[in-house]
């Protein structure tokens, strides 16, 4: 049959301008809008028609012939906005590069890092300009996240080990996620608790008593979700044997028992590890140093700490462990585990890319 409607013209992409969009449609800082069209004209780069494309990505047949025509006319160019209708602008490019570029590399000479009203003074702008050009470009000074990358020399195996037993794990095996929440505080208010009404959230005093901590020793079934938890009043490595002699009475003596747990020094004490020589079936998978998140538990103590600790009143520590323990059996009674998807492979090319993006130190 013969071929119907206008003939479209040929697009074909350079090797930069392959690597630039699919660098936008994967950053996540790229705006939807930009990441759209960037995708239209990967696909169309394929030879796909505009009805087939429109298809894939849920646009319209009419929007991806436009943008197909305006790469083919402008190139990357061609995918912003064109001028629209209006005044003429007041602020020019020079100026918009000069903001960005001072924005980026500097900061002002009392403070650590720029504001608007600092930013329009400085370069003779208006607030709602530097606003403006800040929005455009993605740029918050105010803000800032924090990070730490682990410098494990086994780093690579630690973490192929660790998400190796959370997505395929042995047969005939348990794998536990096991930590320590040590100086859990005992706190009472100085007045009582004012409950909740219409129109008011529940009050409490900033200011409180303390009456003494406990440390909850604990290992999350990665399987079921349930946990097995232990309180003891100090954070040694006795108490941690006492903690492994619990989990060996609690298992069934025909599983093996997988361990994941952090470097610290309290569990690889000489005495630890003669436990363990004792005990065969118990296997330790030590995470990489600084990389707590890799281990399960921490997300079930943060559940803990907010369902739990955080807004409880406790006079004495003997009741902080009586409510520990009545949440971690209401826990038990409708368990559900946490299910990791990511491969070590994904994680590690993630936290490539990442590492990718910090300048280098040397530069």
């Amino acid at each position: 049959m013969a071929r119907t409607g206008r003939p479209k013209a040929e697009l074909i992409l350079s090797d930069a301008e392959r690597a630039a969009l699919e660098g936008w449609v994967r950053r996540r800082s790229t705006p939807q809008a930009w990441a759209l069209r960037c995708r239209i004209i990967l696909a169309c780069a394929t030879g796909a028609s505009n009805k087939d494309v429109a298809a894939q990505l849920g646009s319209t047949p009419h929007a991806v012939g436009r943008w197909r025509k305006r790469f083919v006319e402008h190139r990357i160019a061609g995918l912003g906005d064109l001028p629209r209708p209006g005044g003429p602008r007041t602020v020019t490019d020079e100026q918009v590069a000069a903001v960005v570029k001072r924005t980026l590399e500097s900061a002002p000479k009392n403070a650590t890092y720029w504001s608007t009203r600092t930013m329009a003074k400085e370069m003779g702008l208006s607030q709602s300009t530097v606003s403006r050009i800040w929005r455009a470009f993605g740029l918050q000074p105010h803000r800032t996240e924090t990070f730490k990358l682990s410098t494990d020399p086994y780093f690579l195996d630690k973490v192929h080990d660790v998400v190796g037993l959370y997505l395929d794990p042995p047969e005939r095996a348990l794998v536990f996620c096991v930590d320590e929440k040590s100086q859990i505080q005992a706190l009472d208010r100085f007045q009582p608790v004012l409950p909740m009404m219409p129109g008011v959230p529940q009050r409490l005093t900033y200011d409180f008593v303390r009456a003494g901590t406990t440390t909850l020793f604990a290992a999350l079934e990665v399987a079921t979700g349930k946990v097995i938890g232990s309180l003891h009043r100090r954070h040694r490595a006795e108490e941690f044997k006492k903690f492994l002699i619990k989990l060996d009475q609690e298992i069934s003596a025909d599983l093996d028992v997988h361990l994941v747990l952090d470097n610290y020094a309290t569990h690889k004490t000489p005495a630890i590890k003669t436990w363990l020589v004792a005990h065969p079936r118990f296997h330790l998978h030590f995470t990489p140093t600084g990389s707590s998140w890799l281990n399960l538990v921490e997300r079930w103590f943060a559940e803990l700490t907010n369902k739990q600790i955080r807004r409880g009143v406790h006079k004495s520590v003997q009741a902080l462990e009586k409510g520990i323990r009545t949440w971690i059996a209401a826990w038990n009674t409708d368990s559900k585990p946490y299910v990791w998807t990511k491969t070590a492979d994904e994680i590690l090319e993630r936290l490539a890319s990442y590492l990718n993006r910090i300048p280098n130190s040397e530069d």
